[in-house]
């Protein structure tokens, strides 16, 4: 009878000490998959409990809002899914990213405006771009120009830390505005490595 007795106690015990751990240690692990035009959100956590009414779809929809911004990374957004999962008291939050190109490569949608790249792009097709800072001579990327916005371009040169942006279209345009003829001839630039968002992957 004893030994029954110690034997609920040490279960007790064990029991108290695991709740505690299991309070005192919450642990989440949420997997974020994308393709760059749809979002799906799966979380797990310690012992299989579920997780909160309302944490998944709050991350999707923030996924929503970040996932075609380009100022956006890995980065910012593990750290932002890690401050939600927060605010539903877990304090062990790990997030992981998954894409067609792979874990933590963050796929964006964009939009072709324009006809500087034709006739390998033409206007208004959509592209699946690559957030990434490795390209090379070549590659067809989307950047940010601080007069134009978003282009796409192909990199013609890279010089240090400076990278030559070319259209692949090299018609000039003669438009005649009734008192004058206005030459147009596509954007071919310079901008900084920085500027570079990622490389074009997918035409659609």
């Amino acid at each position: 009878m004893r030994k029954s007795y110690i034997l609920l106690l040490l279960l007790l015990v064990v029991a108290i000490g695991t709740g505690l751990y299991i309070h005192e240690n919450k642990t989440v692990n949420i997997i974020i998959e994308t393709d760059g035009t749809t979002v799906t959100v799966k979380t797990s956590t310690l012992f299989f409990t579920p997780t909160p009414a309302g944490m998944e779809e709050e991350i999707a929809d923030y996924m929503e809002s970040v996932i075609n911004n380009p100022d956006s990374t890995v980065d910012s957004i593990k750290a932002d899914v890690k401050n939600i999962a927060s605010r539903y008291g877990y304090n062990d939050v790990n997030v992981q990213l998954k894409s067609q190109f792979g874990v933590d490569q963050l796929p964006m949608l964009a939009r072709v405006k324009g006809n500087s790249m034709y006739p390998t792009l033409r206007d208004g097709q959509q592209l699946i771009v690559l957030k990434t800072k490795d390209f090379k001579v070549g590659d067809i990327v989307v950047a940010k120009h601080p007069e134009y916005g978003l282009i796409v371009k192909r990199v013609g040169k890279i010089e240090g830390d400076m990278v030559y942006l070319i259209s692949d279209n090299k018609n000039v345009e003669r438009v005649y505005t009734g008192t004058s003829i206005v030459i147009l001839v596509p954007l071919n630039t310079w901008i900084h490595k920085s500027d570079i968002i990622g490389v074009v992957k997918e035409v659609m």
